[in-house]
């Protein structure tokens, strides 16, 4: 007896052959013979073939499931989806950002969709004496002491996304939305593109460990071909990059069909060979030979504010680098805080859920140190993780950033519909893929002024909020104007919630009450990204 998987297989052949015997009878006897011959043939492919057991064992209809498989993610947000499930981002989540984008109303009727009563719910607390506040165009400045060419930023800016990551348009769109709403664009470490320089808008141009748009041939840094376009006046900050969210002490590799003459051009390598992105840098090996190599860069850039961007690992790491400001005096312009949260790069599923600390920890201890140092008011902190709305802004500058990045909020303002392709050069938007039939149909101007429409909408809403709250400048937040339910009878804002250190209680050999600092402060070293001798010893001890 034929077995059931079989059936649909069957009935194929049949019905092939009862066309090609009716195929005088008329037009649809011609067409069900070439359907059912190419589904015939399918089956007879499956049966035939010896890489994938499925389609031997189910011949035809396997191919409903790669179908599906496909689609799922649309289908997903689409279908399954609460508005309120965020995986990774919500359907409310991602239609604020295209009603903002598309400047038409994003007001909700009929209250709330969230459990107010829920652990983790968030708010602000508003005064019974709501400030007025003229502009929405919050600006802070970024440049420290050593800084010669101080930089008036946004708090809301673009995130490092590279040309090669996303398309020609993409890049073109961001960068003319950037000039437009008077905020800045992250190149990401791919450098600066033709189309990064088009269109005018301010630049962060990133240096990653690949040195690309400032390398030699054998691909170490080449301090020449730095200062030669650091010094374009469309560049206004320099930022190092140490590690990423979506992939923290990962390296990558941009394989060499995929290195086109135009990403060849802007990263200064040959064209269709693999392009590597180390795991660690090579200008420097020790926290004392970030800050000199800050130091350089500042230099040979003209004084424009210069720092590094780092998702936050190891904590002894990050003392090393704060320990050797102390020693050496050198101090970076800028630290930009990525959270493990992940990000636009397409990454391993074992870095992208469990590797990299979290936004809000990461920035908080960051934050403590330097305020433990005395050094707060002399370094700016930026951050990037999941921030898309108002109120996203307003949480993280209350936790202690001075300013705030977004990438995949932008990327939504540009149409990207969370099909997650990013990786596969499939972008069904033309967002992320250098596919030229599916960039080509971006069309630039109208998503330029989508992005600078999101950008100036979601600060609008950060006006509002800061007005209701009795405050006037985003820099006036602070950690008890945000509320967190931690029980359905129990909250506590973020001041009560977590450790915060006095001003100056790192110095003179002073340690904080804090778990982290207890362990790791005394011994970090500023001359070596190495595990204090005591966390060695430790080991030892285990090992015994």
């Amino acid at each position: 007896m034929l077995p059931s998987r079989y059936v649909p297989f069957a009935i194929c052949l049949v019905l092939f052959a009862l066309s090609l015997a009716l195929l005088w009878d008329g037009l649809i006897w011609r067409w069900t013979a070439v359907i059912f011959g190419l589904l015939s043939l399918v089956g007879v492919r499956d049966l035939l073939q010896t890489r994938h057991t499925l389609r031997r064992n189910f011949p035809i209809t396997c191919h409903f499931r790669t179908f599906f498989e496909f689609f799922r993610p649309m289908m997903r947000q689409y279908v399954v989806e609460s508005d309120t499930e965020e995986v990774p981002f919500s359907h409310a989540q991602r239609s604020i950002v295209y009603q903002r984008a598309k400047n038409v109303e994003d007001k909700r009727p009929f209250g709330s969709e969230l459990n107010l009563y829920a652990t983790q719910y968030e708010w602000i607390n508003h005064s019974l004496a709501p400030a007025k506040i003229a502009s929405h165009d919050f600006r802070i400045t970024i440049g420290g002491p050593q800084c010669t060419q101080p930089y008036s930023a946004s708090v809301f800016n673009i995130s490092a996304m590279s040309f090669g990551a996303l398309s020609a348009n993409a890049i073109r769109a961001l960068n003319e939305g950037a000039r437009l709403g008077g905020f800045y664009h992250d190149t990401g470490e791919g450098s600066m593109s033709r189309y990064h320089r088009e269109m005018g808008g301010d630049i962060c141009w990133e240096i990653g460990s690949g040195y690309f748009g400032c390398r030699n041939d054998d691909g170490s840094f080449s301090i020449d071909r730095f200062a030669g376009n650091a010094v374009n006046p469309q560049v206004k900050l320099i930022e190092i990059k140490l590690s990423q969210g979506a992939k923290p002490g990962h390296g990558g590799v941009l394989p060499g069909v995929k290195v086109s003459p135009e990403i060849a051009e802007a990263r200064g390598v040959p064209v269709g060979q693999d392009c590597v992105s180390p795991a660690a840098h090579s200008a420097f090996s020790t926290p004392l030979g970030l800050l000199q190599f800050v130091a350089t860069l500042r230099e040979k850039s003209g004084g424009k504010p210069t720092g590094f961007k780092l998702a936050l690992g190891h904590p002894w790491e990050w003392f090393g680098i704060a320990k050797a400001m102390q020693e050496s005096g050198i101090l970076p312009d800028f630290i930009v805080v990525d959270g493990g949260e992940g990000g636009t790069g397409a990454a391993p599923l074992e870095f992208t859920d469990h590797v990299g600390v979290p936004l809000r920890e990461a920035l908080l201890l960051i934050h403590n140190t330097l305020v433990g140092l005395n050094l707060r008011d002399k370094i700016s902190l930026g951050a990037s993780g999941k921030v898309i709305t108002a109120f996203d802004l307003a949480r993280t500058l209350a936790l202690g950033a001075d300013w705030c990045n977004a990438a995949r909020g932008f990327m939504f303002a540009l149409g990207c519909i969370q099909s997650q392709n990013c990786h596969t050069d499939r972008c069904p938007t033309g967002v992320a893929t250098q596919n030229p039939g599916r960039w080509k149909k971006l069309d630039v101007p109208d998503k330029a002024t989508r992005v600078k429409n999101f950008h100036d909408n979601t600060l609008h809403a950060l006006k509002e909020l800061l007005a209701a709250a009795g405050l006037t400048h985003p820099s006036q937040l602070g950690p008890e104007h945000i509320i967190r339910r931690v029980s359905s009878t129990e909250v506590r804002s973020l001041s009560a919630l977590y450790q915060y250190v006095e001003p100056g209680a790192l110095l003179n050999g002073g340690v904080p009450a804090h778990a982290v600092f207890q362990s790791f402060w005394q011994d970090a070293r500023a001359d070596a990204f190495a595990a204090p001798q005591a966390l060695l010893d430790m080991r030892q001890t285990k090992s015994r």
